[in-house]
């Protein structure tokens, strides 16, 4: 494989890793999707029109699961530390997550 071929390859992926990452935080911290339902129907003069639009607003809550996942990619190893210790990366990881949240928010 060409030098070229690998730099290709390796940006790639680190932009694949980059979007798992986005979904997984986006699924950690809840957000908001809008679904569109369109029901169309044959007109008397043989043309397919719109009858119907529903346009729901739903909020998908923060995912636990998706939430343990980014807490061990962070590599700490939570089970060593105390109550105070625990609170404190709590808030940290909470305030990443605001923070990324509102980034994601912003696109």
């Amino acid at each position: 494989m060409k030098e070229k071929d690998k730099k290709k390859q390796l940006k790639k992926g680190q932009s694949e890793q980059e979007k798992i990452h986005d979904a997984l935080l986006k699924k950690a911290v809840g957000f908001s999707a809008t679904e569109t339902v369109e029901e169309y129907v044959n007109g008397d003069d043989g043309e397919v029109r719109l009858s119907k639009k529903k346009v729901t607003k739903k909020k998908v809550p923060p995912d636990m699961t998706a939430i343990k996942i980014l807490m061990n990619q962070e590599l700490i190893d939570v089970s060593m530390l105390d109550d105070a210790e625990l609170q404190e990366e709590k808030e940290r990881l909470l305030k990443i997550l605001a923070e990324e949240n509102t980034q994601l928010e912003g696109e």
